[in-house]
């Protein structure tokens, strides 16, 4: 078990329930349970024990959305995604724990500018241009962001509201994509050593935590004031971010 301080163990605490409500509540809150895991684990170590609690939460999602996904999506985003996904290997491979620190909150800054961006120009969006070229762009880099950090979901997000799909459509191919996603980057992870005995015992430790948020999740989606939240979420997001560019 990692030796960590209160403070620590109470932001990963945090950073667990984040996960569960991103799956079940707030899409664009598991950025900001990535910038927390960086900051407080070493930045490799990090993204493997992350991803093991996204595929616990990714199993509430398919179970709430399992029936709405959007297969023919799904299959034209596939070769892009496994080439990103391979692109993300080979770098983790290379780089070493300051350049993957660096590199997570170079991406975090990116995905938050996409989110503030289709937030602003959301409704303008439209994938009237070729499927394949969208589907190439996006899959990749949703591919690259999610194998080095765990940071795909507003750029799929993106993907799946150009698309135009009804709410359900949306959610439930998004589950599903993050669901098989999730668990084809578990073999690399293993095989990279960021998955580590260590970060499997914080992960049952941390597990309750994701359940329980999944949960409340499910609860007060249609309660939450998501402004409000999504806001705090963006902007705790970017001091984590500027945190690991600089330290």
């Amino acid at each position: 078990m990692p030796e960590l301080t209160w403070f620590a163990w109470a932001l990963l605490a945090l950073a667990a329930v984040i996960v569960g409500l991103s799956k079940t509540a707030v899409p664009g809150a598991g950025t900001l349970a990535v910038a927390i895991f960086a900051a407080v684990l070493p930045a490799r170590e990090s993204t493997g024990t992350l991803l093991l609690l996204l595929i616990v939460a990714d199993l509430f999602a398919v179970t709430m959305y399992r029936r709405h996904a959007n297969w023919r999506a799904l299959l034209r985003l596939a070769p892009a995604v496994v080439a990103g996904v391979l692109l993300g290997v080979v770098f983790l491979a290379l780089a070493g724990d300051i350049w993957v620190k660096r590199t997570i909150g170079v991406i975090l800054i990116l995905v938050i500018a996409i989110t503030l961006l289709r937030r602003r120009f959301g409704a303008g969006v439209s994938d009237d241009g070729p499927h394949r070229v969208a589907a190439a762009i996006y899959g990749a880099l949703g591919g690259f962001t999610t194998m080095v950090a765990n940071a795909a979901g507003p750029v799929m997000s993106m993907y799946f509201l150009a698309a135009r799909f009804p709410v359900n459509e949306f959610l439930g191919t998004a589950a599903w994509f993050f669901a098989i996603v999730n668990l084809f980057k578990v073999p690399f992870s293993i095989g990279l050593g960021i998955i580590t005995p260590p970060g499997l015992l914080l992960d049952l430790v941390l597990v309750p935590l994701v359940v329980g948020g999944a949960l409340v999740g499910r609860r007060l989606a249609d309660r939450l004031d998501q402004k409000l939240f999504e806001r705090l979420v963006i902007g705790f997001t970017i001091v984590g971010a500027v945190y690991l560019l600089v330290a």
